[in-house]
């Protein structure tokens, strides 16, 4: 499935990790990877090119504590949400997590499905925030700043609230095709003055600004009874 997110789940337990990656990748949802190590995360992150969506930390690492970690990541400017794993439950120790920056605490043994639903709930969350930064094609996508960079070419692109709505609504259906009606009611609300020939102008003129040949889409495509977008077509 295109679009899944790359998530980081940093913890020594090879049995626990194993399994989290394992749990992460059968749904399609995320593109998981691990770290046994704060050296080893640190690499990994440090990687260009390389975007996690968000971090799964254990607090106790063979060379470090996850907390301290997360301080340090937070304080080299790193935005991402990141959930701390824990075999503590005590409130000094789920103070000092968040105090470092986490977003979320979870103690150990977790279920689950709950563990999913925290993630995707922070996931939400960052993508409406300001800070949140998507890649299609050849573009930094930045929703809040209504704005595509083009690095390569250090273009920017000016996007409308609705091209904006439209992008970011599309690429959270993860490569999935979106009928026209349902982005319709997404983008403008039930509002029955607006038909989707608006939805369709509204593709139109975006198609314009993005697809280097606005006849052969390769990013926005129509498909399904509506349109798919392909983050990852060049």
């Amino acid at each position: 499935m295109a679009n899944r997110h790359p998530v980081l789940v940093i913890d020594d337990d090879l049995a626990l990790r194993t399994e989290l990656i394992e749990q992460l990748a059968s749904g399609g949802e995320f593109a998981p990877d691990g770290a046994q190590s704060i050296e080893e995360a640190s690499a990994k992150l440090g990687v260009v090119d390389t975007r996690f969506d968000a971090i799964l930390l254990d607090v106790s690492l063979p060379d470090g504590d996850g907390r301290d970690f997360c301080k340090k990541l937070r304080l080299s400017g790193l935005k991402i949400p990141i959930i701390i794993l824990t075999g503590s439950g005590a409130e000094t120790d789920v103070v000092r997590g968040l105090d470092a920056g986490a977003n979320d605490y979870i103690t150990k043994p977790f279920r689950l499905n709950e563990l999913l639903a925290r993630l995707r709930a922070q996931l939400r969350s960052f993508e409406s925030s300001e800070d949140a930064v998507f890649t299609i094609g050849p573009y930094v996508f930045r929703p809040a700043a209504k704005q595509l960079l083009e690095p390569i070419k250090n273009r920017r692109i000016r996007l409308t609230d609705k091209e904006a709505s439209i992008l970011k609504f599309l690429y959270r259906a993860a490569g999935r095709p979106v009928a026209r009606q349902v982005l319709l009611n997404e983008v403008w609300g039930y509002n029955a003055a607006v038909t989707t020939h608006t939805l369709e102008t509204h593709v139109y003129r975006l198609r314009q600004k993005i697809e280097p040949d606005p006849t052969s889409s390769k990013l926005l495509l129509t498909e399904g009874g509506g349109y798919r977008l392909d983050p990852a077509a060049t």
